[in-house]
């Protein structure tokens, strides 16, 4: 079943790939400000970014340290995001195709390691967390983004169901508690968590996953036949001719420490 999964993000990836480099919710964003921000990295460290996409943290990242490998499941996903990278003029990072939940380094190998809104893809997170804290030299940091579900039982599954639907390599948005939880039980520590409101233009979140126009116009007759407390809690706005717009979901930026 893993595989199989892995399968589906690949087969989505790789014939999107483009949409997600020029992407202004991926290219851009307060999460990625944020990530770069905080990351207290200097020009001696080796950074992984793990589930690269279109290279957006690799690029950042880039100008402000040693090295950066980027690493991605999807070829076709490393040929744009170092088409992207090299055409902003950084040749400090390499690309490495690779899963989350095997990585092929050793031990101890990076200062700080990356992954943003790539998590709800993997089969087994867990996974990718130890080998995250594997990897990560002691008093490193994993510096992680990711869209999270609501900690109702409720609303984390229409959230969940919604993303199946428009993207069948979507696994699993996590619940903030779940996130803490499984990174204090592979042996991180915490050091900060922040929560970003995320707003979705309905037309262009479907079109990015290629998703067919009879699935799209399902997608949104079901979010529109939704309850009042699921439209009011994800803002859920639709024109006068009553088409759905938007609406609104969560990522959460959290960095936590590999103990020394």
């Amino acid at each position: 079943m893993s595989n199989e999964i892995k399968g589906q993000v690949q087969k989505q990836f790789a014939s999107n790939a483009y949409k997600y480099v020029t992407s202004a919710r991926h290219a851009k964003g307060e999460d990625l400000a944020w990530l770069v921000a905080s990351s207290e990295v200097n020009s001696s460290m080796h950074v992984l970014d793990i589930a690269t996409g279109g290279g957006h943290v690799a690029n950042a990242l880039a100008p402000l340290v040693s090295r950066v490998t980027a690493l991605d499941l999807t070829e076709e996903m490393l040929q744009v995001a170092q088409q992207f990278i090299h055409g902003n003029g950084h040749t400090n990072v390499e690309f490495v195709a690779g899963d989350a939940e095997q990585l092929p380094f050793p031990d101890n190998t990076f200062d700080r390691v990356t992954s943003r809104i790539a998590a709800h893809h993997f089969p087994d997170v867990t996974a990718f967390v130890k080998e995250s804290l594997r990897v990560l030299k002691p008093g490193g940091k994993l510096l992680l983004i990711d869209n999270v579900a609501p900690e109702s039982d409720v609303y984390d599954r229409f959230y969940n169901d919604i993303e199946k639907w428009r993207d069948p390599s979507h696994g699993r948005a996590w619940r903030k508690s779940e996130w803490i939880s499984m990174l204090e039980k592979a042996g991180f520590r915490i050091d900060a968590m922040v929560t970003f409101e995320k707003p979705f233009q309905f037309t262009d979140w479907c079109e990015r996953a290629a998703l067919p126009a009879e699935a799209m116009r399902e997608l949104e007759l079901s979010m529109l036949q939704a309850g009042d407390q699921v439209h009011k809690y994800f803002k859920l706005e639709t024109s006068e001719a009553g088409n759905l717009l938007s609406f609104e979901g969560e990522s959460v930026y959290i960095q936590a420490r590999k103990p020394l």
